[in-house]
């Protein structure tokens, strides 16, 4: 690995370590310091998006059924923390998070 590269992700873990961990507040900004680390300009200037909306396998166990005026499957749509058309999807979750919960969920993303 290049001294630079090396350099650059030493930051960046001793950055991530001043962060709570918290999804909400600091995915993203946790992603566009990664995104530098690994040498772009940012997430937006690598082609890649936040809160990507992504829709839904059909049969998926993330989607409900809405009863009322008329049944019909809730959340076909869903958003992706972060896409990189072509290279990857990321989902971010919480410090902490027992994250086997949440194995079949980027799964479920028709891409």
């Amino acid at each position: 690995m290049p001294d630079e590269l090396k350099n650059a992700l030493n930051e960046f873990v001793s950055f991530a370590q001043t962060l709570r961990g918290d999804e909400k507040s600091e995915a993203q900004t946790f992603l566009d310091h990664f995104f530098r680390a690994l040498g772009h300009k940012g997430v937006i200037e690598a082609g890649a998006t936040f809160e990507s909306r992504v829709a839904k396998k059909p049969g998926s166990p993330q989607l409900e059924l809405i009863k009322g005026n008329g049944a019909r499957l809730k959340g076909g749509k869903k958003f992706a923390d972060l896409l990189w058309p072509d290279r990857v999807l990321i989902e971010m979750k919480s410090r902490g998070e027992k994250l086997e919960r949440y194995y079949d969920q980027a799964f479920d993303y028709v891409l």
